[in-house]
């Protein structure tokens, strides 16, 4: 192969590189060099959807993908997990009720310690629960009679 050595992992010798233009008139460059992290969050919620439609993977897994977004994308954002959903399990890990508000279902995750070892505890949340954990991801922990009925409206426009 041309008198170059190559190393081969586990997946092959072939290696990836996306290039991206993220700007009118600007040339494409590495993604893991221009990118933020919204915008790599966004460019793999496009990648997987597309890869979605011939991919037999049955669950999707995003990790915050609402680093570095806004409320107007988060929405848009949530809406395209909502679609993904519909044929996959879809799992988000968010901090943003505009993405939030799109789950089917919601489950809390609260980390702590007990006998000085961390344990993480998972709760399925019902709908006043859903609504709560809603406002304060709106408000923060104390939660006001204005952003509980912000967060029942987010709920019931899903």
């Amino acid at each position: 192969m041309d008198g170059r050595r190559y190393r081969a992992g586990p997946k092959g010798i072939e290696r990836v590189e996306f290039h991206i233009s993220t700007n009118p008139g600007e040339a494409l460059r590495p993604l893991v060099k221009v990118a933020s992290g919204g915008e790599v969050s966004r460019i793999m919620l496009a990648l997987k959807s597309v890869l979605s439609l011939s991919d037999p993977v049955q669950v999707l897994i995003f990790d915050e993908i609402d680093i570095g977004i806004s409320g107007r994308i988060a929405d848009v954002v949530g809406r395209k997990l909502k679609s993904l959903s519909r044929a996959r399990q879809t799992i988000c890990i968010t901090h943003l009720p505009q993405i939030a508000r799109m789950a089917d279902t919601h489950l809390a995750v609260h980390k702590g310690v007990s006998n000085g070892r961390a344990v993480t505890r998972v709760i399925h949340l019902g709908d006043e629960d859903r609504a709560r954990e809603l406002a304060k991801l709106l408000g923060g922990e104390k939660i006001s009679a204005v952003t509980m009925e912000h967060a029942r409206e987010l709920l019931s426009q899903n």
